[in-house]
């Protein structure tokens, strides 16, 4: 059985990882409000089925792309029912040849590891190597689910929220495109 906690509205009494501690810093500095749960460990989007159901919203899928050469890197933020297609995307992005980023540069880069992928490693982010995409499906819904930099503890958000005030905030724009 998949244990989620109840809905709280403020940060964890114990931070599991530095991007963590940030991201709530971030929240409450900005007055975005939001609403979270502890859940045990989730990785897939099949993890979060129930944790949709329990915060009445659908949770992102981030994925952590790059170029060939692993010098061109993009989070990708689409649906989590949606298929990812690297040829769509590539075309959208003007790069050819885009695939998953290797699992070491997710620490490195994002710090966070596998299955954390967020909006919220745009923090860490100060040289803004990392471009910022949102697939327009996503961008159009009122809520936005995702992880907190963690596989333990997932959020929801308003849309608008952290397009038009975390992302300017930490200096990055985000592109939105259709795929």
């Amino acid at each position: 059985m998949f244990n989620i906690s109840d809905i709280y509205t403020t940060e964890p009494t114990k931070f599991k990882t530095p991007l963590q501690k940030e991201t709530y810093k971030y929240l409450k500095k900005l007055s975005i409000p939001f609403e979270r749960v502890d859940t045990d460990e989730a990785i897939t989007m099949e993890d979060c089925i129930l944790i949709n159901e329990k915060l009445g919203m659908k949770m992102v899928k981030t994925l952590f792309l790059c170029n060939r050469q692993k010098t061109v890197f993009f989070l990708f933020i689409t649906t989590g029912d949606k298929p990812f297609k690297a040829k769509e995307f590539g075309n959208a992005m003007k790069c050819s040849r885009v695939s998953f980023a290797p699992e070491e540069l997710f620490h490195e880069i994002l710090g966070v590891k596998i299955g954390a992928a967020t909006v919220f490693s745009a923090i860490i982010d100060f040289d803004r190597d990392v471009q910022i995409v949102i697939d327009k499906e996503v961008s159009d819904e009122e809520y936005y689910g995702c992880s907190d930099g963690t596989t333990t503890c997932y959020m929801k958000l308003k849309t608008d929220d952290i397009i038009n005030k975390f992302l300017p905030d930490v200096k990055h724009k985000a592109r939105i495109i259709e795929v």
